[in-house]
This record gives structure tokens, sequence and C-alpha cells, in this order.
């Protein structure tokens, strides 16, 4: 298929997707997009009640049908062990409770390890579209309104780059998928004059793909030519910077949500701007560094949605902040509010003087640095890092040196740092683009955190 005419190619993809459309809004996907607008206002106790129906629910089919979960039929959640990662990789076989061919097989991007795979009940993932569907309609989008996508899906040929065709349409349901592994000033006027021909109503996908199409739009001095309703990004951390630039240069909002492809429960945002816990897709428990109960740290999660591979306690690798109990949104919801989505438990470099600096204090250094397009920080050695910045013009030795001065008060005197202007900066196999990348083992760690 890779080697067919570009016209045959996107057949096959507007082909393959209206198949998958039609797979995940069957069966009882109209009658979960009722239950979640039925449960949308409601009160905090009738929500409390169901979704305490739908965890007994869960852990009793995990415990009949998982032969992983057999011995903790009765127990409480918390009388659950936690699932490492893996274990849910060597152990597959013994927490799956259907055969791949009785469901719905996902992968994950891999982006940090080997990719993980699951199986969906094909009624959950209709619950899942169901309810992505539902939120995003909260925004406008329907199935058939125009989408620009940029994922980790591998596209091109070195022909169509030379040719300047870095995309490929589903003609079907109106979605244009743009390669996110070339994006860089050789190629950009290719991607520009591409988002501005397809005059997308909405865009999906990875918020650094968007946003370094959008910093080198603003090094040009261009804007988008048209009308994007809505940014609704995907799969990684959404930053200051992200909701800062994209609705400079787009003309949208930026709208997130958080439910990972493994199966996590979901935190959706609302047009208030706070993003809400959703208590029906299950539960997540935020501990310390010792798995204890914190307002900020790492999430255990517990996700209804997963009955063909149940994640229960699942240690899924990412972080969030909880807003105080006694706050309201002022939307009305009786959701439970996360102050931040902090990403991943391994987006930190550890500093011999200030211990983990996480992504969003590292991120925040380029606020008073003008001209970096984006930039990568790398830690091989307990006292030194690189950082590859991709950079325009306005990255003056004066704002060198800002950007190195605010790394420093983060990272610690003691520090070493090396900072390189490169012209690119690599993505990862999944299309994924990591800020911070630390290669430090555990036992180089240790000394640190002991002393």
């Amino acid at each position: 298929m890779k080697y067919a005419p570009v016209a045959i190619q996107d057949a096959g993809i507007s082909v393959y997707n209206t198949h998958l459309y039609r797979q995940r809004h069957q069966g009882k996907y109209k009658a979960y997009q009722r239950y979640y607008r039925d449960f949308e206002q409601a009160g905090a106790d009738e929500i409390a009640r169901e979704a305490a129906r739908r965890q007994a629910l869960f852990l009793q089919w995990a415990t009949e049908k998982s032969p992983w979960y057999a011995p903790y039929r009765g127990k409480a959640l918390h009388e659950f062990p936690i699932l490492e990662k893996e274990q849910l990789l060597a152990h597959m076989d013994q927490i799956r409770t259907i055969e791949e061919h009785e469901g719905i097989v996902s992968l994950t991007g891999g982006t940090t390890g080997a990719s993980m795979k699951v199986i969906y009940h094909p009624e959950d993932m209709q619950e899942r579209f169901a309810l992505k569907d539902h939120f995003r309609s909260r925004y406008g989008y329907k199935l058939g309104c125009r989408v620009a996508w940029f994922s980790g899906k591998s596209l091109l040929r070195p022909a169509d780059l030379a040719s300047g065709r870095i995309w490929r349409d589903d003609h079907i349901n109106k979605i244009r998928f743009f390669s996110t592994f070339h994006i860089g000033s050789q190629y950009f006027d290719a991607y520009w004059r591409a988002l501005q021909d397809f005059q997308p109503d909405y865009i999906v996908g990875f918020p650094s793909s968007v946003l370094d199409l959008c910093a080198m739009a603003e090094e040009r001095g261009l804007r988008y030519n048209g009308k994007v309703d809505t940014f609704f990004p995907t799969a990684e951390t959404v930053l200051p910077v992200h909701r800062e630039l994209i609705p400079a240069v787009l003309g949208c909002r930026v709208v997130d949500q958080y439910a990972a492809s493994e199966g996590a429960p979901f935190i959706l945002e609302c047009p208030e701007g706070s993003l809400h816990i959703h208590p029906l897709t299950g539960v997540f428990e935020v501990v310390d560094e010792a798995m204890q109960p914190a307002r900020e740290g790492e999430i255990l999660v517990t996700s209804f949605t997963t009955r063909g591979t149940p994640l229960i306690r699942y240690r899924i690798g990412d972080r969030i902040s909880l807003a105080p109990d006694d706050y309201r949104c002022p939307c009305g919801s009786c959701f439970p509010v996360v102050k931040h989505i902090e990403g991943r438990t391994a987006d930190f470099i550890w500093s011999p003087q200030n211990g983990k600096v996480n992504l969003g204090n590292i991120s925040n250094s380029t606020k008073d640095a003008e001209g970096i397009i984006c930039f990568q920080i790398v830690q091989e050695a307990p006292d030194a890092v690189n950082v590859a910045v991709m950079a325009n013009p306005r990255f003056t030795p004066e704002q060198r040196q800002n950007f190195l001065h605010a790394l420093s008060l983060r990272l610690g005197q003691g520090m070493r740092i090396e900072l390189n202007v490169v012209d690119h900066i690599p993505r990862e196999a999944s299309g994924k683009f990591r800020i911070v990348k630390n290669r430090l083992s555990p036992d180089a760690m240790r000394p640190l955190v002991q002393g």
C-alpha cells in the first residue's frame, strides 16, 4: 500500500477509516452518548452512587474472568495490588479476559520503552468513543467536520517530500492526515500551503507538532487565513506555550483531554477551562514516591472501560496535581478538578542541588528568552545536560544567556549545561516529541538521593 499511487492510498485510508468509525459507532454507542449526556449535570450524590455501582461491576468482572485478578474476588479497590507496566507486558495472557479475535487490539506508541498492547472489549471501545465524541460536540465537533490530524503515523515516501505532498486525505470523512516527522523549515511552505488549502474546522493531534508549525509561521510573520474553531491536543502534555502561541497563529481554542491509549479514565476540559476527572470512567489515585495518597504526584488508574484487559491500580507513568476539594468550577459540574496534568513521571531532570526538576518547570525556562522554536534537554550524567535548540534569528547571544540563566536557576549552579543550536530535533519512533529525556539509571541518582 505504501508504494501505491497517492490516489489509491487516499482511497484505502478513506475506506479503512470508515470501517473503524462504523465499528466504534455501532452497538451501544448511541446509548452511551445518552448516558453521558444525562449525567452531565447530575448532583454529587447521584454521581457518587453511579461511580460506586460501576466500580463494583468492573471489579466483579475482572475477578471472575481474569486469572490474574481471581485471588482478589470480594476485595475493596485499595486491597488490590499495584499493576506495573512490566507485569502487563509479561503476563497479558493471565490478565486479559478475552482473546484478541474477540476484541479490538490497541497499541501504545512506546515513547519511553516497549509498545504496550491492550485488548478492548468492543462495547468498551464504543463507550470510550461515545464519551469522546460527546465531549468534542460541546465545542461544535461532529463526524464530517473538516479535521486536520497531526499524529505519529508513518505516511510519506521520499518522492512525497520532493513533491511537497506531505499529507494523506480521507475523502469520505473529510480528514487530512499530516506527517509529524517532517515539520521543519525545509518543508514549512508545503505544510502551511496544505493547511491553508484544506481549511479545517478542527485540528487534532500532537501539540508539539502544531506548535512547531505555528512557531515557524510566527517567525515569518504569518497568520492562518481561515477559521479553525478548536484544537484538540492528544498524547502529549499541554504546556502554557501551546495555549499562547497556537491560538495566536491559528485563531482557535485549545481544549485538552487525558485518556491514554492503554485505556485510562478520562480527564476533560470544560468550557470554563477547568480539567475535570470524569468519575464514571474510573478512579485516579494520586500518590507520592512512597505510594501514599497525595494531592500532587504519580497516578494509579482503575479504568471501567478496560474489561478486555482490566487495568486496576495501574501505574501508568503520568503525574497530576489536584485542585482543592472545596473548589467549585463555574461550569457547574461537581466532577473533581485537576489543577495540572504534569506529564510522564520520567519527564524530569535530576539535579544534585534541587532534586527532581519536572517538565513544567523546565518548559517555563523559555519565558524570558526570545527566538526559541523548540528545545530538548537530555541528561546522561548526574551533573550535566545537553540542550538542543531550534531557533530563529531573534535567538541572539543575549537571549541565549537569558535561557541558560533560567535553566541554571532550575537545575542548580552545579549543573553543567551544554547548549547547541540545531536545525532539527528528531521525534520518537511514535512521532511524539519529548522535551526531556532522562537517561540516568536509578543507581546514578541513588547517591544523590541519599546525600
